[in-house]
C-alpha cells in the first residue's frame, strides 16, 4: 500500500479499487481524468464541505451525459454505466475525492497549517460515494431476470417491507497472532473472509485474530427493503401475484423511507446465496442456488426525505409526460363541457348512473392537500359509498374507479383481513426482528382504494374510522408503536341485508353498519331496481347491441337517455322540504344523446387526471361559492334541529369544500365559481334524497339517517313505556306479538313487525320462543 502510494496520486485509490493496482495508463484513470473537468463544474453550484460531510455526491445522469467533456470522451456513457457500473461510479466518487483533498490542501496552505495538521484535515475526508439518479429508461419488475446480473437498472414501485437499520462491517482489522502485525481486509459484496498470510515478510503465520473494535474496522448502516411493482403495472397482467424483489441499502441510504412510500431506486443488480435468504427453507428439496436482489445507488422518495432534490411531494409527481400525453390533455381542455364528457367516459359501458359517475369523478381529482398549520392538517380526499341492490354495475364502476389513478387498490372486502388493510407485523426468521408491512389503505396513500362487498366486512368496519378521517393508521403491536400514513380517498359498495334495498328502512339498518363510519362518508349513493317495462326492454336491447353493432348502440342510447331523463325528472320531484333543480342532471343526460359524444379513451382520462392532480395545488373558493355552500348549509342545519333528526354537522359543509375544490380542477381552474357549487349541492342534495325517501317516496328529515328507520321515533317511545307499564301491571316481563301488535295499535304505530325487529336488535325486547318476548326494564 505505502509502496503505490508513492507513485499513486490519488490517496483513496486501493479504497476505490481494491483489487486493481495503480497503473497511469489504465482506463480507470482516464475515466477519472475526464470525469474531473465535470467534477470542477459540479461544484460551481454545490458546497465541497456539505459534499465531504454527507459522503456522497448526487449526480443526475442526463446531466452527467451532457456535459460538454464527458460527451466528447464518453460518448457512450449511459450504455457503458448499465454494463460496467461499478467501474464508473468508483471513477465518479473517487475524482469527487480527489477534488475535495486540493480544495482542502489550497485551503490549508492560504491558512499555514502545518504539516501534521494539514495530514489530519486530509485523513477525514471520508470516502465519497457516487450516487447517480433519472437513469432511463425504467426497468420493470418482469425483466429482473437472469441475464440483467451486474446490470445497473432504475426501478419504480412501491416499498412494502421495510427492516430495521442494523450495522455492517465493511472493512475488518485483524492481528496476526505470531508476529501481533495489523492488518485491515476489505470485505466485497459484504462477504467475510479472512487473510491469506501475515503482511509481514519475515512471518509465516496463518491464525489471524479479528478486531472487531478496532479504529481500522469499520462499520456502517445496513437496512434491507422489499419493493413491489406499482398497481397500474400489476393491472396490466391479471391473474398473477405482484412481483417484488429486495434491495439492499447501505450507508447514507439507510432509513431513507418508510412502508407506504413510492420510490424509484437505482442500483446494481446482484445474487446472493439462496440460504442468505429467507424465501426458502432449508429442509427444501429443490432449492435454487442465488436469488437476485439489488444493491441499492440512489432513492428518489415521493415524500421528498431522500439525498437529493426528490421531483415531487405526491404520487403523481413521478409520472412523466410525454408531448402525445400533453397534446391530447390539450384536446380535452379545448372541449366546451369538460365534465360532462369525462362523467361519459367514466367507465362508458355501463350506461346512466350520471350523478353517480360525478361523485366518483370529484372523488378522483380531490380537493386541496395542504395544511393550514403544521400542527391541523386538512383532509382534502372524499369517500363515496354506493348501496343497492344487487346487478347495478358497483362492483364494474370500481373496478373502472381504481385504474384511472396511479396508485389505485382493488379489494374485496369478503377476503380481507384489518392486518390486509392497515399493516402487517412480520418476522425475520433468520434474524428473528418484527417488521412493518404495507396494507392495502398504506399502499393506496395519495390515491384511491375501491372496497368491494363493503358489508361483508363488519368486523374490518373499525379499523377504517381513523384512517377516513385522519388519514394516518396508528399501529402498537409487539412492541411497534407508530402512525403509518393512509391518505387515500375510499370508495366502498355495498349489498343491503336480504338482498334488496328496503325504503322504510334508513341506510344503517339496511346495512347494519354504524353511525359513525356512515357519518365519515362525503356522499351516499342509494341505487335501486325498479321494474319498469319500457326502460327494461331498451336496457336490454342496449346489452345486446353492445355485442352486435355500433350504430344499433349509439341509436338505443339516445333512446334510453331520453327514457332516463323523462323517467327521473318525474320521480326526482320531491313532496316535500328538498327541492332537486335537475339542471345538472340533464346536463349531463342530454349530452349523452349527442351524436358526436365520442368517450375519452382510458390511457388518456388516466394522464388527464393524473396531470391535474400534479399542477394543480390549491384551489380558492371564490365569495360567491363560499355563499352558496353557506346557505345550502344553513338550510340542511335548519332541518336538523328536532330530535329525531339526523345531526348535520361540519363534516358535510367540509364535504362541499372538497368536493367544489375537485370540480373547478377538473376544468383546470385554481378559483371555484358558483356554478362548480351548485353542480356540487345539487350533488349532495339528489344523495339526501335516496337516503332521506321512505317507502312512500317523501322526504322526511326527521327519519334518522343512523338510527332506526320509523318516521315517528317518539311514538317508539311511547311503546316501550307502554310495555314496561304493562310489565309491572301484570308483573311479568313476557309478551307474546299479538299482546305488542294490539298496544301499538293503540298508540297507532305502523309497521309493528318491523319494529319488534328493530328493538330485538337494539336490545329492548329479546326473542325467547316463536313468537314471545322477553322486555329488558331499564
Amino acid at each position: 500500500e505505502a509502496s503505490v502510494g508513492r507513485f499513486c496520486p490519488f490517496r483513496a485509490w486501493n479504497h476505490y479499487f481494491p483489487l486493481e493496482d495503480y497503473s497511469p495508463n489504465s482506463d480507470n484513470v482516464e475515466t477519472i481524468n475526464v470525469f474531473d473537468k465535470f467534477v470542477k463544474s459540479y461544484f460551481e453550484t454545490h458546497d465541497v464541505n456539505d459534499v465531504a460531510t454527507k459522503g456522497c455526491v448526487v449526480v443526475d445522469c442526463k446531466v452527467l451525459a451532457d456535459h460538454s467533456s464527458v460527451k466528447s470522451k464518453l460518448p457512450n456513457l449511459l450504455e457503458n454505466l448499465r454494463e460496467m457500473p461499478e467501474k464508473l461510479i468508483n471513477c465518479l466518487g473517487l475524482a469527487t475525492h480527489h477534488y475535495i483533498i486540493k480544495q482542502f490542501q489550497q485551503l490549508a496552505n492560504k491558512e499555514d497549517q502545518t504539516r501534521t495538521q494539514m495530514l489530519e484535515t486530509l485523513a477525514d475526508v471520508p470516502v465519497i460515494r457516487a450516487r447517480l439518479y433519472n437513469f432511463e429508461p425504467l426497468t420493470a419488475l418482469k425483466h429482473l431476470k437472469a441475464k440483467t446480473f451486474g446490470q445497473f437498472v432504475s426501478i419504480r414501485g412501491t416499498l412494502v417491507k421495510v427492516s430495521h437499520v442494523k450495522p455492517l462491517c465493511t472493512t475488518m482489522a485483524f492481528r496476526c497472532s505470531t508476529c501481533q502485525q495489523l492488518q485491515a481486509i476489505l470485505l466485497i459484496d459484504n462477504k467475510y473472509s479472512t487473510p491469506n498470510k501475515c503482511v509481514s515478510p519475515a512471518c509465516r503465520g496463518r491464525n489471524f485474530e479479528p478486531l472487531r473494535s478496532h479504529p481500522l474496522t469499520e462499520i456502517t448502516d445496513w437496512q434491507i427493503v422489499k419493493l413491489q411493482e406499482t398497481v397500474c403495472e400489476e393491472q396490466r397482467e391479471t391473474g398473477r401475484m405482484p412481483r417484488t424483489v429486495e434491495i439492499e441499502l447501505s450507508r447514507d441510504l439507510a432509513d431513507t423511507a418508510s412502508p407506504g412510500d413510492v420510490v424509484t431506486i437505482t442500483g446494481i443488480v446482484k445474487v446472493k446465496k439462496s440460504e442468505d435468504g429467507n424465501h426458502y427453507s432449508n429442509k427444501a428439496k429443490n432449492k435454487c442456488m442465488f436469488l437476485l436482489y439489488i444493491e441499492g445507488n440512489h432513492v428518489s422518495n415521493s415524500r421528498g426525505n431522500t439525498l437529493s432534490d426528490c421531483r415531487g411531494n405526491t404520487a403523481d409527481e413521478l409520472l412523466d409526460f410525454t408531448p402525445r400525453d400533453l397534446a391530447g390533455i390539450q384536446e380535452i381542455r379545448k372541449q366546451d363541457d369538460i365534465f360532462s364528457l369525462l362523467v361519459s367516459s367514466l367507465c362508458p359501458t355501463i350506461f346512466g348512473q350520471d350523478m353517480v359517475k360525478a361523485g366518483l369523478l370529484l372523488c378522483l381529482f380531490g380537493g386541496n392537500q395542504n395544511t393550514d398549520d403544521d400542527r391541523v392538517p386538512v383532509r382534502g380526499n372524499s369517500h363515496v359509498l354506493l348501496v343497492g341492490d344487487p346487478g347495478l354495475g358497483k362492483s364494474q364502476l370500481l373496478q373502472a374507479v381504481s385504474r384511472l389513478v396511479p396508485r389505485g387498490v382493488y379489494i374485496c372486502g369478503n377476503a380481507s383481513s384489518n392486518s390486509g388493510l392497515t399493516v402487517t407485523l412480520t418476522r425475520d426468521t433468520g434474524t428473528g426482528d418484527t417488521g412493518l408491512e404495507a396494507g392495502a389503505l398504506v399502499l393506496a396513500d395519495q390515491g384511491v382504494c375501491c372496497i368491494d362487498e363493503f358489508d361483508k366486512m363488519t368486523n374490518q368496519h373499525q379499523v377504517l374510522l381513523e384512517a377516513m378521517e385522519q388519514q394516518n393508521i396508528s399501529i402498537a403491536k409487539a412492541g411497534i408503536v407508530c402512525s403509518m400514513p393512509a391518505r387515500c380517498s375510499i370508495i366502498a359498495a355495498a349489498n343491503p341485508v336480504g338482498g334488496h334495498y328496503n325504503k322504510a328502512k334508513t341506510v344503517s339498518e339496511n346495512l347494519k353498519m354504524g353511525g359513525a363510519l356512515l357519518s365519515r362518508f362525503d356522499l351516499v349513493y342509494i341505487l335501486l331496481d325498479t321494474p319498469d317495462e319500457q326502460r327494461d326492454k331498451l336496457l336490454s336491447d342496449h346489452v345486446m347491441a353492445m355485442h352486435t353493432g355500433r350504430k344499433k348502440k349509439e341509436s338505443l342510447v339516445k333512446q334510453l337517455a331520453a327514457a332516463s331523463s323523462s323517467r327521473e325528472n318525474i320521480s326526482l320531484v320531491p313532496k316535500a322540504e328538498i327541492i332537486l333543480s335537475g339542471i345538472l342532471h340533464d346536463k349531463l343526460s342530454s349530452y349523452a344523446r349527442k351524436d358526436d359524444c365520442d368517450p375519452v379513451p382510458h390511457y388518456l382520462l388516466w394522464k388527464y387526471i393524473a396531470y391535474a392532480r400534479k399542477t394543480l395545488k390549491q384551489v380558492k373558493l371564490s365569495p360567491e361559492a363560499c355563499q352558496v355552500l353557506k346557505d345550502f348549509y344553513l338550510e340542511l342545519r335548519q332541518k336538523g334541529y328536532t330530535a329525531d333528526s339526523t345531526p348535520i354537522t361540519t363534516r358535510q359543509l367540509e364535504s362541499l369544500r372538497r368536493l367544489t375544490e375537485a370540480r373547478s380542477k377538473v376544468e383546470f381552474r385554481d378559483i371555484a365559481t358558483a356554478s362548480d357549487a351548485r353542480e356540487v349541492v345539487e350533488i349532495m342534495q339528489h344523495c339526501l334524497y335516496e337516503a332521506f325517501a321512505d317507502e312512500h317516496d317523501t322526504i322526511k328529515f326527521e327519519r334518522s339517517f343512523h338510527g332506526t328507520g320509523v318516521s315517528k321515533r317518539g311514538k317508539i317511545k311511547k311503546l316501550i313505556a307502554a310495555l314496561n307499564k304493562e310489565a309491572s301491571y301484570k308483573s311479568s316481563n313476557l309478551f307474546t306479538t299479538g299482546e305488542i301488535r294490539v298496544l301499538a295499535q293503540k298508540l297507532g304505530v305502523e309497521f309493528v313487525s318491523e319494529q319488534i325487529e328493530v328493538l330485538n336488535n337494539q336490545g329492548f325486547l329479546i326473542k325467547t320462543g316463536s313468537s314471545t318476548y322477553k322486555l329488558q326494564t331499564m
